[in-house]
């Protein structure tokens, strides 16, 4: 991996990190085993990829860090309570995320699943407010980009990747065409929506929203399949989490469906597919590059 990328990208993820930590530095009206619950999870290590994206975006495309401070901010809570709902017994059934146990293991199953309520509620009520103290030049472009925030994480988009997530267990009718559709939806949409979200609020042209979107379908697609490859070929103190569990629970992955090379082939070809985009795009695509690199080749 190219180091100074990796490092920049800490770097971000640290920034990130604060603006987090700023959220949560205010009094809450609720027992504190809620709030507690919430952070537990917020702030156990991630790589935040989502808001990363979002900034970096909107900078690409010329605007700034404080256009999107706020909605970088609840995306990263949406990503993260869904993690605590998919390690859930009744999802993916998890005791392990990012090397430390689960919520659920650490809170029980009820507290677990108010904290990813409460982190999806926290995370508009962030955003909103985030959006309140624009200037009046940028606020429609802010709720423009709240709304495919919402639509990413809803039935439309992550929800409904994770339904058919679900009810793709046991399913002798499985298919290409299904389990494309739980990768767009269920990763693909979210990163996407970081993506879109930073260009709107840098107000680009439509066609760069256009080829930003298939970029992101492209990388988020893979992001699902190398996920799956991992879960085949790593070792769960690499991961942070158990391996072989997608096998455990009879899920249908791309290596299930049709073999380790396949999936990766799979992977290679969104990677192109992730850089034709680019090549199409008028501004600096360098850190788009490395950060397919990142996600199509990481091995950990």
């Amino acid at each position: 991996m190219n180091q100074t990328f990796k490092k920049s990208l800490e770097q971000m993820a640290d920034e990130v990190e604060k603006d987090l930590l700023e959220c949560f530095d205010k009094p809450f009206d609720a027992p504190d085993i809620i709030v507690s619950s919430m952070k537990y999870s917020l702030f156990a290590g991630g790589k935040r990829i989502r808001p990363v994206l979002m900034r970096k975006t909107c900078e690409l495309f010329g605007g700034t860090i404080e256009d999107v401070r706020a909605l970088s901010c609840a995306i990263e809570m949406i990503h993260t309570y869904s993690l605590i709902h998919d390690d859930l017994p009744e999802m993916d059934n998890d005791d392990l995320r990012r090397g430390q146990p689960s919520n659920h293991k650490v809170y029980g199953n009820n507290i677990a699943v108010l904290a990813g309520d409460a982190l999806l509620n926290y995370a508009v009520e962030t955003a909103v407010s985030g959006i309140g103290r624009l200037p009046a030049s940028k606020m429609n472009y802010g709720i423009q980009a709240l709304d495919v925030l919402m639509h990413a994480s809803g039935v439309n988009g992550m929800i409904g990747g994770q339904v058919g997530d679900v009810l793709a267990e046991n399913d002798d009718e499985m298919n290409a065409e299904k389990l494309k559709y739980i990768h767009s939806h269920k990763t693909g949409a979210l990163l996407t929506a970081a993506l879109l979200c930073g260009a709107i609020m840098a107000k680009a042209d439509e066609k760069s929203l256009i080829l930003i979107q298939q970029y992101g379908e492209s990388i988020g697609t893979a992001f699902q399949i190398v996920d799956d490859v991992l879960d085949v070929t790593s070792d769960t103190k690499t991961l942070g989490k158990p391996v072989h569990s997608d096998q455990e629970d009879h899920k249908m992955t791309m290596v299930s469906l049709y073999g380790l090379e396949s999936a990766q082939e799979k992977v290679t070809e969104y990677y192109q597919a992730a850089c034709k985009s680019l090549d199409k795009l008028a501004i600096d695509t360098q850190f788009y590059r490395q950060m397919a690199d990142y996600i199509c080749k990481r091995a950990y």
